[in-house]
């Protein structure tokens, strides 16, 4: 069935990287989607280069810090989705830094998206959920070691059937928002897919096998989120990982094959 009129989609933390790519890929699409953004300030981040920014009409682009829930809720008055990118990306923050932005900002969006009535939203979230069994199990330290005649073949991969095991206060807050945005999924009928993201760099290169084995492509990246934004059309909640294949690729794809249709371009 054809859509009638566009999709309005609101991202968060738009002027960041990954969200700055995925309003570049979306608003291309103008039959599909009408694209709106927030963030903190109109600039774009230290992890994009200047002359790759897509700048973001006005009209369609709020200040809003996640922490305000008052300038949230404001922001994404009379969206139909939301793709909640805004965070503290930074595994060194502080926990004060990620309790503002990670963990009450998430609650704040959530929030907002209730009693707006938005029924739609994927969750940046982040491949550091797991990244405690690349730090202290095997075969995964030898990834990260680069120690790779010591892998078996396949590598066993982690599932969202394994446990989280986080290791720093950024990480924890992914996990803590994966499981808020269950319970909205739950009690209030918001229909979510939370993408464990990996790395996603202004480069769009790796090199070296642990670099490759987390490394997510700018076409990857903007290929899964806009699966994860049309898989939330219908009630749902998955939680998926969002990586580039690879050789040394240690998490799983194919669940996010199965229920998101997502395959790794490169």
């Amino acid at each position: 069935m054809t859509q009638e009129t566009p999709l309005k989609v609101h991202v968060t933390g738009a002027y960041g990287l990954i969200g700055n790519l995925v309003y570049r890929h979306l608003s291309a699409q103008q039959d599909r989607y009408d694209v709106y953004g927030s963030g903190r300030r109109i600039a774009n981040s230290d992890r994009i280069s200047e002359e790759a920014i897509i700048p973001i009409p006005a009209d369609h682009f709020t200040i809003a810090d996640l922490s305000d829930a008052g300038a949230v809720s404001d922001a994404l008055q009379g969206m139909d989705a939301v793709i909640h990118l805004g965070a503290v990306p930074d595994p060194g923050a502080s926990f004060e830094d990620v309790l503002s932005s990670n963990v009450t900002g998430t609650y704040n969006v959530l929030e907002a998206c209730r009693k707006a009535g938005i029924n739609r939203l994927v969750y940046a979230s982040s491949i550091m959920v797991s990244w405690g069994y690349a730090q202290y199990e095997e075969p995964y330290v030898s990834i990260r070691e680069g120690r790779i005649e010591d892998l078996p073949d396949p590598i066993p991969p982690i599932t969202i059937s394994h446990l989280p095991r986080p290791t720093e206060p950024y990480s924890a807050s992914k996990v803590w928002a994966e499981g808020f945005c269950r319970t909205y999924a739950d009690a209030h009928g918001i229909s979510t897919v939370c993408v464990r993201i990996g790395w996603v760099n202004k480069e769009n290169a790796a090199a070296g096998p642990f670099s490759e084995s987390i490394w997510c492509s700018h076409q990857d990246i903007v290929h899964i989120i806009e699966l994860a934004l049309k898989a939330t059309a219908s009630p749902v909640f998955e939680i998926c990982y969002g990586v580039t294949d690879s050789t040394y690729r240690w998490v799983d794809l194919d669940h996010s094959r199965e229920r998101l249709g997502y395959v790794s371009r490169g």
